[in-house]
């Protein structure tokens, strides 16, 4: 009989600490791999560097050349009351200088007398000059500066983006993980109890057992089986959920399938994949994280428009100056004395929209500031918050897992003992439980420091996207 329960204890270590090498592994780099190269939000999230290119493509198109055609008729009873035709070639400037090419063929009976030119036409090649209003700060120069600071904050913006939909990703992964552990836990010593209960059921068959241990083991067989049913569903729930972030191209989701397991040597590889095991908090430069470099570049843009808006608060003064001749040709049939020139001035007189509107610009810089300066505090203490919780989770696990060993030491010491008679199944049984709770409180603190690990690469936003 004690040969019998020795193979019993013998057997059921042996598959306490099985693995299925049948089963396929997902591991952490692989699926992350996924996540990034398919999944639907990331593709998404890629849809604002195009936007932010398409409107640096749109600002670069104000200092596009344009080409104007103007041509009216009119004909009435045989008359012809004016032929007019105007074509325009303009090029504007970095500056408030546009240079501009005219040609210009009029005719008829009903011509405004100014509006005569000579037969064959009246060339003219000149410039337009604004003078204080628009000269060193205009529109143009405002939306293009803006639109490649915008790019910029888009590239940080789809950083932080990218990195938060792999920290969700990973804490799924490793919810996953944690699930499947306490699945096997479960499973390993539902197959242990079932052992114990069927080597006490041959110890009462035998007359060396009372029929309330029988009972008792019973128990713990159908306890074992319903915390491993419930361990299962939720296992099956994380597999569902961690399925929400596999995709195939072509937006396919892909539904894991039951023989595939997610890598148990996570934790040895958390720093390498997470590309952290260099990380020191010495080191830490907070000014290059993507959020500030996203509100530094959200400033600049700003600060462009509050130039803008001072620049408005000069008069407008709009010069131009235009040859003209009849041969454009010959270059010296430009003369000074032959031209086609204006002055227009405009000036409100009290300001006070642009007034409104520089004091408004300002009041967005100096919000940007404070959000700046908030930012860069929130971000160091929660770096070293989560650092310091690391460090803590490194120690609570060395914690437990030395309680793991000393509660396996007294259980199978207790077994010993119960296998000798010496012992009975109940403190057999309370010693076991004690064990479950301990393994899956080191699977807990482990889950907890994997999270910690992913959630300081997301503080950090250095996940590569």
């Amino acid at each position: 009989m004690k040969k019998y329960l020795f193979l019993v204890y013998f057997f059921s270590i042996i598959s306490m600490y099985s693995q299925d090498l049948n089963s396929k592994i997902m591991s952490l780099e692989e699926y992350l791999g996924y996540v990034k190269q398919f999944h639907p939000i990331v593709k998404q999230v890629d849809l604002v560097i195009a936007e932010s290119e398409a409107k640096l493509l749109k600002s670069r198109g104000a200092f596009d050349p344009k080409l104007e055609v103007d041509y009216d008729k009119k004909q009435f009873k045989g008359t012809e009351y004016y032929n007019k035709l105007n074509a325009t070639f303009k090029v504007p400037t970095w500056y408030g200088i546009e240079l501009k090419a005219n040609f210009e063929e009029n005719s008829g009976f009903f011509l405004n007398p100014e509006a005569n030119v000579p037969v064959d036409g009246l060339y003219s090649v000149g410039v337009s000059v604004s003078l204080a209003k628009g000269l060193l700060m205009n529109e143009r120069m405002s939306m293009l500066k803006q639109a490649k600071f915008f790019k910029d904050q888009a590239k940080a913006d789809r950083q932080l983006l990218v990195n938060k939909v792999l920290f969700d990703a990973s804490k799924t992964y490793f919810k996953w993980l944690q699930s499947y552990n306490e699945k096997e836990v479960y499973n390993s010593f539902l197959q242990n109890a079932e052992l114990r209960f069927n080597g006490v059921k041959r110890s009462f068959y035998e007359g060396e057992r009372a029929s309330i241990d029988t009972l008792e083991a019973g128990i713990t067989v159908n306890n074992r089986k319903l915390n491993l049913e419930r361990a299962n569903i939720k296992y099956i729930k994380s597999t569902l959920e961690l399925s929400n972030f596999l995709w195939l191209e072509n937006n396919i989701p892909i539904e894991l399938q039951d023989d595939i397991k997610p890598d148990s040597t996570t934790f040895e590889k958390i720093d390498l994949v997470l590309n952290i095991n260099s990380f020191q908090l010495d080191s830490l430069n907070i000014n290059e994280h993507p959020k500030l470099i996203s509100l530094d570049n959200k400033f600049r843009g700003l600060n462009i428009q509050k130039r803008l808006k001072a620049n408005n608060l000069l008069p407008q003064v709009d010069l131009e100056y235009n040859f003209v001749t009849q041969t454009p040709e010959f270059i010296n049939s430009l003369d000074q004395n032959q031209y086609k020139g204006g002055v227009k001035v405009k000036f409100p007189l009290f300001l006070r929209k642009e007034r409104g509107d520089l004091k408004l610009a300002k009041l967005k810089l100096k919000d940007v500031e404070y959000e700046i300066a908030s930012t860069k505090v929130t971000l160091t203490n929660k770096i070293e918050s989560i650092f310091r919780e690391i460090n803590s989770l490194e120690r609570q696990q060395g914690y437990a897992n030395n309680m793991v060993n000393d509660y396996q030491t007294l259980l199978t010491a207790e077994e010993r003992k119960f296998f000798l008679g010496e012992s009975s199944i109940f403190l057999v049984n309370s010693r076991e439980s004690k064990l479950i709770d301990s393994k899956l409180k080191a699977i807990k603190v482990v889950n907890e420091f994997l999270t910690s690990k992913a959630n300081l690469v997301n503080t950090l936003a250095t996940m590569n996207p």
